[in-house]
């Protein structure tokens, strides 16, 4: 019902814009908006053909700014979650505007309808963003349930008396008819209920009062000092020291040296040692026969490593 005063319904017809108040007090936007007159469906028909056919951001406008109030109304509905009604409202309003963009009056509905979807959609995705540092759902059959499990909950009588406490506040029945409503599994059930009833926790302190306190962080375990990283550690530094130069010990003295000059020297302005070319020269051999012999001396030298 348009319940919007002949002044009003002039001013919208010459600046609809006008309406809205440019700042800061929601109560006075809600009011506003729900002083914008609705559109008739011939009204809505014209605007949504115009900015189809033509791109007239203005008619846009008109069919946007009728539609304020729809999104005000949905909004309401997603209260519970503990998130600002500004930003539900703001969300609600991009979602509108996504579904003017797409309206196409040709199919026959009215855009009340149509938009509600995409008004709801948005909504939706701006609190699982924002309700929990972690996103508590992901796949399709979760967002189901974070949006409908608290609701059915409340309609399910006596779960606090009868319920299964190592599955939560839920009974198993509970969960099957759950399950079973939202053609979901009963372990979705679970894991949501799971989720829902967590929170979340800073790993760093939070006090600023210079007391020691303890948070998650304490008492994360130090790999450094588990016992097969130490044993490993240990392995990894004899084989670095005493088991390389028990290996070289293996090679004779042109192995060794190729070995030494290809792998191990390091010159002080951070080059390496010799090239296979260079060593080739100097032994008077082709530079693939020093690639060989390499190969073959660190072969050998893996083969002196091993554990006996």
């Amino acid at each position: 019902m348009n319940t919007a005063t002949p002044a009003i319904q002039t001013l919208a017809l010459r600046d609809p814009w006008a309406l809205v108040p440019p700042v800061g007090n929601l109560d006075a936007y809600i009011s506003a908006v729900n002083r914008i007159p609705l559109l008739t469906a011939e009204e809505e028909g014209d605007f949504a053909r115009r900015l189809r056919e033509q791109g007239d951001l203005e008619a846009a406008g008109r069919l946007v700014l009728s539609h304020l109030r729809l999104v005000v109304s949905v909004s309401r509905q997603y209260l519970g979650y503990g998130l600002p009604h500004g930003d539900l409202i703001q969300e609600g309003n991009i979602g509108l505007m996504k579904a003017v963009k797409r309206f196409d009056p040709t199919q026959g509905v009215r855009l009340v309808s149509y938009a509600m979807h995409w008004i709801k959609a948005e909504i939706h995705e701006y609190i699982l963003r924002n309700w929990r540092l972690v996103k508590v759902a992901t796949t399709k059959a979760q967002r189901k349930l974070f949006f409908n499990l608290r609701s059915m909950k409340q309609g399910l009588k006596g779960h606090a008396e009868n319920g299964d406490t190592h599955r939560g506040t839920l009974s198993a029945a509970e969960i099957d008819v759950v399950a079973r409503e939202l053609n979901v599994k009963p372990s979705e059930v679970v894991e949501m209920e799971t989720r829902l009833a967590g929170g979340d926790v800073a790993l760093e302190p939070q006090t600023d009062d210079g007391e020691e306190s303890f948070a998650p962080i304490a008492y994360l375990a130090d790999e450094t000092q588990e016992p097969t990283r130490v044993l490993e550690a240990r392995g990894r530094d004899a084989l670095s020291s005493d088991g390389v130069s028990h290996a070289l010990d293996q090679l004779d003295a042109r192995s060794r040296r190729i070995v030494e000059e290809r792998w191990l020297k390091v010159n002080d302005d951070g080059s390496g040692g010799m090239t296979l070319h260079q060593l080739a020269a100097e032994y008077g051999v082709s530079a693939e026969r020093i690639r060989q012999i390499e190969a073959a001396a660190l072969k050998k030298m893996r083969k002196a490593l091993q554990p006996a």
